[in-house]
């Protein structure tokens, strides 16, 4: 700016009406570069004194301006600065006087509402080319809350070269490694480097991180920040390649700033850096040396993940499954930030574990001697080990979506130990057994005494209501998949859950157990021919009981009677559903997942089971919400059974008989003329042998031989898992109704309640340890 602008500016400043309480104006004007030093003398003004500190005459200029003139003008040229506040003799006339500056630097601080203090000035003028841009000035200024100090200038400035609408170093340190961790190439650290950032960036990183080199390098900078943090859960002793880059002191912080950064949004990140370390470093090889309770507790490398699972995976196939060590394992490591990425590894090994752990339990195997307490045995406990080779193939199928060579490789393996202890050790011996204590019975009864018959359900379960009932019917929705269902009905929604069985009728396939639900007095059976095959047709007091004749069956029994299809009602709106309801006192829903996929993908059931589950528990609310429907019974044709590896020719029978003998047989059965007395098969009293048939039944999980695919998933058997049918009856609570408002602490799903149960009433250091206790056990709410 040059002489005439200054003194033009002056003069108009001195002009301008004094303030109140004011009788004369001092303008104080700070030229610490000074740039004007040598004009000063020369320089005139219209209405004021000029007065020049010279650094000899600070006492005299005070008592210049506080004695011997108190009535001019007066413009103070102050050409100095003052580290310290009270060595400004004059600083009472700065505080009552105004200011005036001609330097863009001055010009900067004050558009930013920067304090102007020395270290302030020295630090803008170290940026200065940062604060060449007015948009990078509006960022500064916005963070101006947070500027005091030099120092917290430096992180303003950094925070905004970083995005950050704070001046929290965490947050930039992290925002520069998402960046990239190559000093050439990341964008915001060139920034730094451009702006004069770089030293400050350095010096804020050592004093947080203990990092320090001559060259420093941001790739470094990670590795000391992530084994540093590791070390923290993590006993390096054996890591001697790794002592330089761990600092002890800063543990805490690294382990902190790790933990944050696995918590937030740019975790990916995190995910991808660490990666490459691994890979540079060859991590896998240094952690493989140890033990999986050792890398239990760590985090930072996703690779440890990958160790675990590849010692436990090993062990596994080996045939040495540590039930308690796996549980503890998998449950440790849920809480950990890269579980998702190898979620359906650690949950398929806990079910391998939960095998194990049912066979410890029932190391006495299954010798029970009557049929309906080993039917309840199997109803309260045995049914679980269906579920858990189910949830094994369920989390198998579903790691296949994410490929790590070597795991793959043996999670695939150990598809073998599932399958030795399910289908050997729990089909093979509970099968054996269960055929054994129940062939008598199905001999002479076709049924067992004392267990509901499916063939009584309309009867029990239907007609004897004096209220709207809702049926819905899932065609193979077996037991075990029942109770899952009814957890989830309990957990997730407000209603009244009780679960029982009933036993299919025989042959436990689709028709059969169709007709049985529907009202009937007596099921017969006819030939029904086709153009290339004859089949019998099942029919409920002499009407057909195909899926386009039920609601005639139903009708017959209550005219007020409907038979819906799920696949055709859940497309409909509300309006449409709802009108085909109306004024129907029996509403029966048809809905056919878990069966429809076998006959496409046998591999695809277990799935078909989880997407049936939450299907039926939509139909609920649909009945529930839509419908104003309060009571539903959910059940099943008959269960099935399926066992993922291909089948031994042990597992296999041949269907020895004559062919004209034959009537119609599956896998799993054989209807026959009354005469035919096949080989290793059992007989089964066929409806109440009101037939001119007879019915046949292979023993424990074992397969007739038929041409073409499907022998993994199959039902028509005398299995457990086939026979048992799951009955659901939910009652939906309204708020109104008594019981809920009786019992709405039991219905009303809450969270726990947690007490601190450490001693500890003081923290001393930022990584502490709390323990809690859950005061009541966990229910269905």
């Amino acid at each position: 700016m040059d002489s005439e602008t200054i003194v033009m500016e002056l003069n108009e400043r001195f002009a301008k009406p004094l303030p109140e309480f004011y009788n004369r104006r001092i303008i104080v004007w700070h030229d610490e570069e000074r740039e004007f030093e040598d004009q000063i003398d020369d320089l005139e003004l219209i209405n004021a004194r000029v007065v020049k500190l010279n650094g000899t005459n600070f006492f005299e200029v005070k008592k210049l301006i506080g004695f011997d003139d108190t009535k001019s003008n007066i413009l103070l040229y102050n050409p100095f600065s003052h580290e310290k506040l009270e060595d400004n003799w004059l600083l009472d006339v700065e505080l009552y006087s105004e200011e005036y500056r001609t330097d863009q630097i001055s010009n900067y601080i004050q558009e930013m509402g920067l304090p102007d203090e020395p270290g302030i000035r020295k630090q803008v003028k170290l940026y200065k080319k940062f604060f060449g841009a007015k948009i990078r000035r509006e960022k500064v200024k916005r963070l101006n809350r947070f500027i005091k100090k030099p120092a917290q200038l430096d992180m303003a400035v950094m925070s905004a070269l970083c995005g950050l609408t704070d001046t929290n170093p965490d947050k930039i340190i992290r925002t520069v490694l998402c960046n990239g961790t190559d000093n050439e190439t990341n964008t915001i650290y060139s920034d730094f480097v451009q702006y004069n950032a770089d030293k400050s960036f350095w010096l804020m990183v050592e004093h947080r991180t203990g990092y320090f080199s001559e060259n420093p390098d941001l790739k470094q900078l990670m590795k000391q920040i992530m084994f540093t943090a590791m070390s923290r859960t993590l006993n390096t002793q054996s890591f001697s390649e790794l002592s330089e880059l761990i600092s002890s002191p800063h543990q805490a912080y690294c382990f902190d700033f790790v933990s944050e950064w696995l918590q937030s949004t740019d975790s990916d990140k995190l995910y991808e850096i660490a990666r490459n370390i691994e890979d540079e470093m060859n991590l896998p090889e240094k952690f493989i040396r140890l033990s999986v309770d050792d890398l239990a507790d760590t985090v930072c490398f996703p690779v440890i993940d990958e160790v675990i699972l590849h010692k436990i995976l090993t062990d596994i196939n080996n045939n040495l499954i540590q039930t308690d060590r796996i549980f503890a394992i998998v449950g440790k490591r849920r809480n950990c930030v890269w579980y998702d990425n190898y979620k359906y590894y650690y949950e398929g090994i806990l079910q391998i574990a939960n095998m194990q752990k049912f066979f410890e339990n029932h190391s006495q195997g299954f010798h029970t001697i009557d049929a309906g307490k080993l039917w309840k045995e199997y109803t309260d406990d045995y049914y679980i080990m269906d579920t858990y080779y189910r949830l094994f193939h369920l989390n198998f199928s579903e790691s296949l979506k994410n490929y790590y060579s070597d795991l793959t490789d043996l999670f695939s393996r150990t598809k073998d130990v599932a399958e030795g202890l399910y289908s050997t050790k729990f089909l093979g011996q509970l099968g054996q057994n269960w055929t054994d204590v129940c062939a008598d019975d199905l001999k002479d009864y076709g049924y067992i005494p004392g267990i509901p018959k499916q063939e009584n359900f309309y009867s029990s379960q239907v007609s004897n209501r004096d209220y709207r009932v809702f049926v819905i019917i899932s065609d193979a929705l077996r037991y075990e998949v029942g109770v899952s269902l009814a957890e989830k009905l309990q957990r997730e929604t407000q209603g009244q859950v009780e679960l029982t069985s009933m036993q299919a009728v025989f042959p436990t396939i689709t028709k059969f157990g169709m007709a049985s639900l529907l009202p009937h007095n007596q099921l017969s059976v006819k030939v029904k021919s086709t153009s290339k095959t004859e089949r019998l047709s099942v029919l409920a007091d002499g009407m057909s009981t195909d899926s386009g004749y039920r609601e005639k069956v139903l009708k017959a029994k209550n005219p007020e009677s409907i038979a819906l299809s799920y696949k055709n009602i859940i497309p409909m709106s509300r309006a449409e559903r709802s009108s085909l309801v109306k004024g129907k006192e029996v509403v029966y829903i048809y809905h056919n997942k878990i069966d429809h996929a076998s006959h496409t993908d046998e591999a695809t059931v277990f799935k078909a089971c989880d997407d049936a589950i939450d299907e039926l528990k939509n139909m609920v609310r649909i009945i529930v919400n839509e419908f104003g429907g309060t009571n539903i019974i959910i059940t099943a044709d008959h269960g099935f059974l399926y066992t993922n590896n291909p089948l031994t020719e042990d597992s296999k029978v041949d269907k020895t008989s004559d062919t004209e003998q034959d009537i119609e047989y599956g896998r799993r059965y054989m209807i026959m003329k009354k005469d035919a007395c096949p080989e290793y098969v059992i007989p089964v009293r066929f409806l109440d042998d009101n037939t001119e048939y007879s019915a046949f039944a292979p023993r424990e999980n074992t397969r007739i031989k038929m041409p073409g695919a499907g022998m993994n998933f199959v039902h028509g058997g005398i299995s457990l898992q086939e026979m048992v049918v799951p009955v659901i009856n939910y009652h939906y609570l309204r708020n109104d109704s008594k019981e809920y408002k009786r019992n709405k602490e039991k219905y009303d799903t809450k969270p726990v309640l947690v007490k601190l149960l450490s001693s500890i009433h003081k923290t001393s250091n930022l990584i502490f340890a709390l323990n809690f206790y859950q005061t009541e056990a966990v229910s269905s709410n």
